[in-house]
């Protein structure tokens, strides 16, 4: 009797503790309904809003936590928003300063760390800098103060908009060779972001390329870029993995994803559903599959 006791007991404490776990499927994505393959603005009225500038969000894998950036008056500042019981709070204010500014959130593949960048100087005191990536290490239901991701990274250029594969190699963009921006990536190993790499020319040009996304397989890698192709400000490419591991020549989005506005600060949801991104000053999305019937 004890034996049988004591696996039901152990039964009921990992049925109590998948249930605890468990996500409402009708309140992922801020409990949204889903959009179709014709680009929609997102969370109007909440999210995207008409009297500010909204840009580079990101979804935790289980659609349960919404990070992004927002330009307030020229001031830059991080909000969320997070799944409750009661279904989702409010957009909350996360990183906020009056000189530095912190846009451009990414959550780490583990997400015990929030990426992000900022013109904070070094100290956390001094003057402002050029955009430097920073991270703060989740903290039980808080952050840590700001992180700078360091000299392997960041240089005396800018470095900003962040991504991973699942690995957790970083895919950003610099200009630290000279004033166009390039896609650079950097390894993760054993704890330390390895000498950065430049991207190939299927990728960089002489042309500006920043803002990547890389799928976390790496089989596509989305883009901003201004080119003499371009229909607006910045338009999204795309580019795909082939089997010999290089990419195939990266091809503008097209309508109705670019537009004569700017297009920038893609993402694409970890369970390859929906993709966001910022155009014309407010974040829209859209249903994933336009990606797999740009690769056909």
């Amino acid at each position: 009797m004890k034996k049988r006791s004591l696996i039901c007991s152990l039964w009921l404490i990992v049925s109590l503790s998948s249930c605890e776990n468990q996500v409402d499927e009708n309140l992922k994505y801020l409990g949204l309904k889903p959009p179709t393959t014709t680009p929609e603005v997102f969370a109007p009225g909440l999210i995207s809003t008409t009297n500010e500038y909204e840009f580079g969000s990101v979804f935790n894998k289980d659609g349960t936590e919404f990070y992004y950036g927002v330009n307030v008056g020229g001031r830059e500042e991080i909000r969320y928003c997070k799944q409750n019981e009661d279904g989702w709070s409010k957009p909350i204010t996360l990183l906020s300063h009056e000189r530095y500014g912190y846009n451009d959130p990414f959550l780490s593949p583990d997400e015990k760390r929030l990426y992000f960048i900022s013109k904070r100087a070094m100290d956390g005191q001094g003057e402002l800098k050029d955009y430097d990536i920073w991270y703060a290490e989740r903290k039980g239901d808080g952050w840590s103060d700001p992180i700078n991701a360091g000299p392997n990274i960041n240089t005396e250029g800018e470095e900003y908009y962040i991504s991973f594969n699942k690995e957790g190699t970083m895919y950003f963009s610099s200009n630290k060779i000279d004033s166009n921006f390039d896609i650079y990536s950097s390894a993760f190993v054993d704890g330390e972001f390895q000498p950065t790499v430049p991207l190939g020319d299927a990728i960089n040009t002489s042309n500006y390329e920043a803002d990547v996304f890389i799928d976390p397989d790496e089989s596509y890698i989305i883009f901003c870029a201004r080119r003499p192709d371009g229909l607006g400000q910045g338009d999204l490419y795309i580019s795909f993995k082939q089997e010999d591991g290089t990419w195939t020549p990266s091809k503008n989005m097209g309508e109705p994803i670019n537009t004569q506005g700017h297009e920038l600060c893609p993402f694409v949801t970890m369970d390859g559903k929906y993709f966001l991104y910022t155009s014309n000053k407010d974040i829209y999305w859209v249903d994933a599959k336009i990606i797999e019937e740009m690769r056909e």
